[in-house]
């Protein structure tokens, strides 16, 4: 009996988080390959959390204890004739309309009814075998199976199995739990327990205890993701730190001490104010993520830790775990809905974390005046976003769901500018004085690869394709009878280049736009027969994978006429893009070359690296990415 339920439960788990990354992977190429996806996504699996927790609740308190098992037993069974031939894949369905929307509900059609029944094991079966051992120590072994699926998936199963083969093979581990869990209900000792007994400020104090930490590793994660590729390992370090925490704080009352985080939680709010400061992170990234990393922990285990110490008795385990789940619900929503809604800029991350502090005073020096906290928030909410902001006067942010862009001044006289950064990321600038307004920049200064390719001489007017528009400095390079189309996922990119920049509107061809990504964009239109496609999508110093895999270049090849050049911008701070690329084209047959160029401040034009593809070549052997496999984990510096 003990048997069969430890290993329901630490299988339930260990699917229940390894369905995470998996998902956020799949998703990705459908949506752009934006860090949105993810939060998005964790709100998703946070909700589906807490109607699991509800359920379990509602099972074990309203139904007597037969009644309980029958139920429970009979949706297991259910579910695995639902799902005979597998779980389905969100990558087998077409997203449409406003993104959040269409991957919630994405998501509710192809995982919501396994991750339900996943989410509702952990509190019925410690409600059912509460006899059997310590409830609240079971739930931090269940936290230990979770963490031991988030890093399965980027060191074990992302490098070595493809995306259909991962949802077969989590599809047979579900059918594995559902047996298991089935055969462990018949042996429960089911009864019918009494309602949640507590009031109503301590049922506050656990949601704040739950919703805060849910909500700062959310935000650690997306500011992360804004600067490094939203790769699975970039979410798995701040969400295993999270999981770390309910671990060590539930399995023994040794690991939290009020006395000694009286002195740490000060460390831990100068962590990330130092991680949040390094925002475009061009100082390096060990230093900025070391700190970020260090004060999240630590406010998880603050948070959590008081948490462990104001549970109930293991008779109301259900009901705690409801207003839990509450909690964290509520700090996915606030970061992935309400936090984009509401700010132009990250102040979600600066906020929850004076949201921490002011937690800390009241749970570890026991301040209750409401009058103080309403001025500690205010003044602390302005000192951490004045801190942690750029010199940025006069600049201008926008916000939606693929990031915040700003457009920001510098410069004086004739040398003047005006660029458009994503995250640390500067996506181009232009001078300001006339003389200048026409003078290629950043990436595309005259010794660049791309540039090498659109200044060569041509027989007539040329049709040039070019996937990310940034402020379109690339226009620059086009002669009359061109025409030059873009392609861009995000319509606020092409507002702010035409809003706030003139190439568009100074180019000498014809320049058209489509809007959306590029590769679902592309499939659905004939072959444009380019003379030269650009492929230049960044999205902060993040690269859409789905855009550099095997079938993605024979897409784009699809698009060039006979002889044509396919150029692609792999300049990335974090990331070695440029084999992937190589690889990729010699598996098509096509010559592969990495032009490498300098900076020049003077003239604003950052060093760079183009990968230009032309002309045939043997094919390679070698292993490259493709829509089933790639390994982000091998490209990393």
């Amino acid at each position: 009996m003990s048997a069969l339920y430890a290993a329901s439960a630490v299988l339930s788990a260990f699917l229940l988080f390894l369905i995470q990354p998996m998902t956020g992977k799949t998703l990705l190429p459908e949506f752009g390959g934006a860090a949105g996806v993810w939060t998005t996504s964790m709100l998703f699996f946070q909700v589906m959390l807490l109607a699991g927790y509800l359920y379990a609740h509602l099972l074990t308190t309203r139904l007597a204890g037969r009644a309980q098992i029958l139920l429970h037993s009979g949706l297991l069974l259910a579910s695995l004739l639902v799902f005979l031939g597998g779980v389905p894949s969100p990558r087998a369905h077409t997203p449409g309309g406003e993104p959040i929307s269409g991957i919630l509900l994405l998501l509710i059609r192809t995982v919501g009814l396994p991750y339900f029944l996943l989410a509702t094991t952990s509190p019925l079966l410690q409600a059912w075998f509460s006899g059997a051992g310590v409830p609240y120590r079971l739930f931090a072994i269940s936290n230990a199976a979770s963490l031991a699926g988030l890093l399965a998936y980027p060191f074990l199963i992302e490098p070595s199995m493809s995306v259909d083969m991962q949802w077969k093979a989590w599809g047979v581990g579900y059918a594995v739990f559902a047996l298991l869990a089935t055969a462990a209900s018949r042996f429960a000792a089911a009864q019918r327990r009494p309602p949640l007994e507590t009031d109503w400020r301590e049922a506050a104090l656990w949601t704040s205890l739950a919703a805060v930490p849910c909500a700062l590793w959310l935000a650690v994660a997306h500011h992360m993701s804004q600067n490094m590729a939203p790769l699975p390992l970039l979410w798995v370090v701040p969400l295993s730190l999270y999981l770390i925490s309910f671990i060590v704080t539930f399995e023994s009352d040794r690991w939290y001490s009020p006395l000694l985080f009286r002195w740490l939680m000060p460390l831990a709010f100068a962590a990330l104010l130092l991680g949040v400061r390094f925002r475009g992170w061009s100082h390096g990234i060990v230093l900025p993520m070391v700190a970020i990393c260090a004060g999240l922990f630590l406010c998880c285990v603050f948070c959590h830790g008081e948490l462990a110490q104001r549970r109930p008795g293991a008779g109301q385990l259900t009901g705690f775990y409801v207003v839990v789940a509450f909690g964290g619900a509520l700090g996915g929503l606030l970061v992935s809905v309400v936090a984009p809604l509401l700010f132009r800029d990250f102040w979600e991350l600066p906020l929850i974390t004076v949201a921490c502090f002011l937690l800390a005073l009241h749970c570890l020096a026991g301040l209750n005046s409401w009058r103080v906290y309403l001025r500690l928030a205010l003044v602390g909410t302005a000192a951490f976003v004045f801190a942690t902001r750029f010199e940025s006067s006069g600049s201008v942010k926008e916000r939606n769901f693929y990031g915040v862009l700003e457009v920001r001044e510098g410069g004086d006289g004739a040398g003047r500018w005006r660029g458009m950064l994503h995250g640390g990321i500067l996506h181009g600038s232009q001078f300001l004085a006339a003389p200048l307004r026409r003078v290629a920049t950043t990436y595309y200064g005259d010794q660049t690869g791309v540039a090498m390719e659109l200044s060569r001489p041509s027989p007539g007017p040329r049709r040039i394709g070019a996937v990310g528009l940034g402020i379109g400095v690339i226009a620059t390079y086009l002669r009359p009878g061109d025409h030059l189309r873009f392609y861009e996922i995000n319509p606020q990119v092409v507002d702010m280049a035409r809003k706030y920049f003139t190439f568009l509107e100074d180019a000498r061809g014809t320049v058209e736009i489509a809007i959306g990504d590029a590769r679902l964009t592309m499939q659905a239109e004939p072959a444009q027969n380019y003379d030269i496609l650009i492929v230049d999508a960044f999205s902060g110093d993040a690269i859409p994978t789905h855009l550099l895999t095997r079938e993605a270049f024979q897409l784009y090849l699809r698009h060039l006429k006979p002889g044509g050049v396919l150029a692609v911008h792999v300049t990335n701070r974090f990331l070695r893009l440029s084999p992937q690329v190589m690889d990729a084209a010699g598996s098509l047959g096509r010559k592969a070359t990495l032009v490498r160029s300098g900076a020049d401040p003077q003239r604003r034009i950052e060093a760079a690296n183009w990968v230009v593809i032309k002309g045939d070549a043997a094919v390679v052997a070698r292993r490259v990415w493709t829509d089933q496999f790639s390994d982000l984990l091998s490209a990393l510096r």
